[in-house]
């Protein structure tokens, strides 16, 4: 693998532009009320393979009929043409699942004594259809910015800018994912970065807009 990690000058003109709103986006997710923990954990067991605008559209839709709070199947809402999920039975089963065990995912998450790899570790192991990938996902998206998101687009980033020498076949092993996180650490600490405005920045160059 590759030891001198530099961000290509497109990066850097990119980042010029949208640092601010990189920044803004990071203080929303900062400042997510636990309130929220269980509608951002539904969002990320559902965006695998399917449109991230699809999941923000049910879970709004969930969350104005009364769920999680509220028990009842949700995969009608997934199933619906209007914002289409894939895999909607199983992911059903899953949002059913949390929504059933959550003063116990709740507990994990506002557990003063666990850092935010604790939880990762303990969701992956204990939340049916959260990866690694998922996982960190998650947490960011409720305030944990010492995680790094790895897919296969972020993985082509990184080896652009010289952080890895090629895409490994596999990322879903523990062993794989937390060294390509060490990487992607790397990476950020050389070009002046916190990990999290890195990961926002190649999101952003790939699709053209920050989102969550």
């Amino acid at each position: 693998m590759k030891t001198h990690p530099k961000l290509q000058p497109e990066y850097l003109e990119h980042f010029a532009i949208h640092a601010g709103s990189i920044r803004r986006r990071l203080e929303e997710f900062s400042a997510v009320p636990q309130s929220e923990y269980l509608h951002e954990l539904l969002f990320c067991l559902l965006t695998p393979q399917s449109r991230a605008a699809h999941a923000e559209q049910v879970i709004a839709e969930l969350r104005r009929d009364g769920f999680p709070e509220r028990l009842f199947d949700p995969t009608p809402y997934l199933r619906d043409p209007a914002h289409y999920i894939r895999f909607h039975n199983q992911k059903g089963r899953r949002l059913l699942s949390v929504a059933e065990r959550s003063g116990e995912i709740i507990g994990v998450l506002a557990d003063p004594a666990l850092d935010s790899r604790a939880r990762r570790e303990w969701l992956v192991a204990n939340v049916n259809g959260l990866g690694w990938k998922e996982a960190s996902h998650f947490l960011r998206n409720i305030g944990a910015l010492d995680l790094a998101i790895i897919d296969r687009h972020i993985l082509k980033h990184m080896v652009r800018n010289g952080a890895i020498d090629a895409i490994p076949k596999s990322i879903g092993t523990r062993r794989a994912y937390l060294e390509l996180e060490e990487r992607f650490a790397a990476l950020a600490d050389a070009v002046g970065l916190p990990l999290q405005e890195l990961d926002l920045l190649f999101w952003s160059f790939e699709e053209g807009s920050v989102r969550k």
